[in-house]
């Protein structure tokens, strides 16, 4: 087996999206996976804890890169430049190829039970992490966990459109347009 090629993540991901797409996620095994990756089920589990993880192997990533977008805001940056920080990291962290990754992984999501909680679980970590990010630097949790979850809904909006019909533009724009239309319903919200 070809345990010394390069890539073995990417290699087991594009092998998962693959078997799952043709014989469905269910009835697909880490060790199918493996072997048409040209890896050992060992290797597999060297990497990922189960199949599922294959498909969620950006999460610790991301949560990295919005901490990071966050802390690296200048001071003085108003609650929502925080956030957008902290957004356009998570969308720098993207490349065009992704699209079409996220299309087959979102149709994988929608189908199974078990992926959409995983799935719920990755965008409540990246909220925490935002979340918890955000209160530090503007001292007020409460703000910061409305902005968190206000974030994550653009940024998973954005994401989605991105990959499914605004595929010609840059994520950063859909994610910023996305999160400009969930503000100009806050007055509405506030009666402000």
């Amino acid at each position: 087996m070809g345990r010394w090629e390069p890539d073995t993540r990417g290699r087991l991901l594009h092998a998962a999206l693959e078997l799952f797409a043709d014989q469905g996620y269910d009835a697909t095994t880490a060790a199918q996976i493996a072997e048409r990756a040209g890896l050992t089920k060992t290797t597999l589990f060297r990497h990922f804890a189960d199949k599922r993880e294959v498909l969620f192997q950006g999460q610790p990533a991301l949560v990295a890169v919005a901490i990071a977008g966050v802390e690296s805001a200048p001071e003085g940056a108003t609650a929502l430049d925080l956030l957008r920080a902290g957004l356009l990291a998570l969308c720098e962290a993207h490349v065009p190829e992704q699209q079409e990754i996220g299309r087959q992984i979102d149709r994988l999501i929608a189908a199974s039970p078990e992926l959409k909680e995983r799935a719920i679980f990755k965008r409540s970590a990246i909220a925490a992490a935002l979340e918890t990010t955000l209160a530090t630097r503007l001292g007020d949790r409460r703000l910061a966990g409305v902005l968190a979850d206000l974030g994550v809904r653009a940024y998973y909006e954005g994401f989605s459109l991105w990959s499914d019909t605004r595929r010609d533009d840059k994520l950063a724009d859909v994610v910023a347009d996305e999160l400009a239309a969930y503000e100009s319903v806050l007055p509405q919200v506030t009666g402000r």
